[in-house]
């Protein structure tokens, strides 16, 4: 089977410890929900609707009954009739996690939504979800109707705690969150940039497939031109056009969360380095702090399980675009 590189960088979320809640408000309200700690929401609303905004992004949208939403950056955001009244905190109206419950605010007649949030383990996972769409709105009823029977089922689970329930929970949370990545790449525009709508574009996923399946491979622009059927320098443009970065700059990155999930595990870096590509310790080490703002001695020593963004970018696999909608990256593998 090919190599999915969208599938290789969700392995590395591992989403566990599913919630599934309702939340039914009335009048006038607002709700914030403050930093989510690397938790993903997936939301459908049965009855009314409400504004949602994402903090730090541009993303607002109308949520009307039917429609379904996940929030998979772990980013903060409002919900609310209107989001100009002054929101009520959410900490403050919501009990300690626990499956089942129901919030109410105002009474609950006008508008309600049932759904999931799950934490997600991996060292990198903060990195990773901030490289995800801020905001996935599902509005065709044949997307909806598949997530909605996910939430649903999920809830279920979760109420009756069979046998097995925790694992179908877990499965049934990635599986929504794999489904709505999907029918967001289908829709978006072309113009967008970043690795994960790169996927969408059959020339540039194929080589990004090929540096998954083998990121130890020497690549060269010419071979990676070749397999998506471009010029070498026809294929440089385009990748950087879209990805944010070079080709080079998203392959070493690449190799390193992939070192550092290793390094994780107590990998010595005498086995890494040579698995990834690298003649030596020496040159392996000198990418590695580069990429990752500290040696692989030093952030395998870290313990208190935490890993932060390397300087200068909001994740391992995603740059801010210049002014110009390109990345100056000088990273070489």
């Amino acid at each position: 089977m090919p190599v999915d590189p969208l599938s290789d960088v969700l392995a590395l979320i591992r989403p566990r410890g599913s919630v599934s809640a309702g939340f039914e408000a009335g009048g006038d309200w607002a709700v914030r929900f403050a930093d989510q700690h690397a938790r993903i929401k997936c939301y459908a609303v049965t009855r009314g609707a409400c504004w949602l905004a994402v903090e730090g992004t541009a993303e607002t949208a109308l949520i009307r009954a039917g429609d379904c939403f996940i929030l998979p950056s772990g980013r903060p955001f409002r919900i609310g009739s209107d989001l100009d009244r002054p929101p009520i905190d959410a900490a403050t109206i919501f009990p300690p996690p626990r499956d089942g419950g129901v919030v109410t605010v105002n009474g609950g007649d006008a508008f309600a939504l049932v759904g999931s949030r799950f934490a997600v383990e991996g060292r990198h996972a903060s990195m990773l979800l901030a490289a995800l769409p801020a905001l996935i709105h599902i509005r065709r009823e044949s997307d909806q109707e598949a997530l909605r029977w996910s939430v649903e089922r999920m809830m279920q689970e979760i109420r009756e705690g069979q046998p097995g329930s925790a694992l179908v929970a877990q499965h049934l949370a990635h599986m929504m969150l794999v489904q709505a990545l999907r029918l967001h790449l289908a829709e978006a525009p072309p113009t967008r940039v970043g690795w994960f709508f790169a996927l969408g574009d059959p020339r540039l996923s194929a080589a990004m497939a090929a540096m998954h399946g083998d990121p130890a491979h020497r690549w060269t622009l010419r071979e990676l031109g070749r397999l998506s059927g471009m010029s070498r320098s026809s294929f440089a443009l385009a990748f950087r056009e879209r990805v944010g970065e070079t080709p080079m700059a998203y392959l070493t990155r690449w190799r390193m969360l992939l070192a550092a999930e290793r390094l994780s595990a107590s990998d010595p870096i005498a086995l890494i380095a040579p698995s990834l590509g690298y003649e030596s310790e020496g040159a392996f080490s000198a990418a590695f702090k580069r990429v990752m703002g500290r040696s692989p001695r030093a952030f395998g020593n870290r313990q208190d399980g935490t890993a932060r963004p390397p300087p200068g970018i909001n994740g391992v696999l995603t740059r801010l675009p210049d002014s110009a909608g390109l990345v100056k990256a000088k990273e070489k593998p």
